[in-house]
């Protein structure tokens, strides 16, 4: 009984792991920079800022709030619905595009 209350409760992780998830975040930063600074135009250039932007989310996810820790049910109780959001997102985007081709279509003024 003694022994128990001798260690902290808790999880304790190590400076080190901090500091390689600040290094990585500061050069995912950089790298969106980058795009910026070299005028990498069209669907490339949305891409890459979109891409760097999700690996700092799941980084800061995973280390900073602990969800590479937690308990599988509760990264599934975040991850779904997320991911489902995403699907509807994308659904959307297709949608509007079908949309504003019929009305350019059926609604554009004759010449």
């Amino acid at each position: 009984m003694a022994q128990a209350a001798s260690h902290p409760q808790g999880q304790q992780h190590p400076i080190r792991l901090y500091l390689v998830v600040w290094t990585w975040l500061f050069i995912l930063s950089a790298c969106s920079y980058l795009v910026d600074y070299y005028q990498i135009e069209g669907i490339l250039r949305y891409a890459l800022i979109l891409l760097f932007m999700m690996l700092k989310a799941g980084l800061i996810i995973a280390v900073f709030m602990h969800m590479a820790w937690e308990r599988l049910s509760l990264v599934y109780a975040i991850l779904v619905p997320m991911s489902a959001i995403l699907v509807f997102v994308a659904i959307m985007a297709l949608e509007s595009d079908y949309t504003l081709l019929s009305r350019l279509t059926f609604f554009a003024p004759e010449l």
